[in-house]
């Protein structure tokens, strides 16, 4: 039987705000560093990585929640063409701070949190509805029906 108020409550993370700003969207979610200079076509927002689990899977307009970045400074320059194509995801989720991913971020100016209070690949799956408040630095997860 399925508890109807478990279903209704949203899950609240509490983390680092990185950009401020909130944005709502579905979550993509990849367990899977994400490389920028070849590791994703700007344009489309989709990754492009050979050996990568969303191969294929566009960002755009997504929750982007992922590890971190890899791979060398090129990161924020692929991430800030996205932006100004429109392929950006709507904010980003991840737990792993380097200055790549930080400075992608402030070049998309989208909200951004790190550092949560609990692991957000073990409560977040990609369909799920997601807030992410880069100002309190808070992330809540509202999940998708089964």
């Amino acid at each position: 039987m399925r508890d109807i108020e478990t279903e209704l409550r949203p899950i609240l993370l509490h983390g680092r705000g990185v950009v401020g700003g909130v944005a709502e969207g579905e979550a993509l979610v990849t367990r899977e560093t994400i490389s920028g200079w070849g590791g994703v076509n700007a344009m489309t927002g989709t990754v492009i990585e050979s050996r990568h689990e969303l191969k294929g899977t566009s960002f755009a307009g997504k929750v982007l929640v992922f590890p971190g970045a890899k791979g060398s400074s090129g990161w924020s320059g692929v991430f800030h063409t996205a932006r100004l194509a429109g392929t950006a995801p709507l904010a980003m989720v991840f737990t792993t701070m380097t200055t790549k991913v930080a400075l992608g971020c402030v070049v998309m100016r989208v909200p951004s949190v790190v550092d949560l209070d609990r692991d957000p690949f073990a409560l977040i799956e990609s369909g799920d509805r997601v807030r992410v408040d880069g100002d309190a630095g808070t992330v809540t997860i509202w999940k998708r029906e089964r």
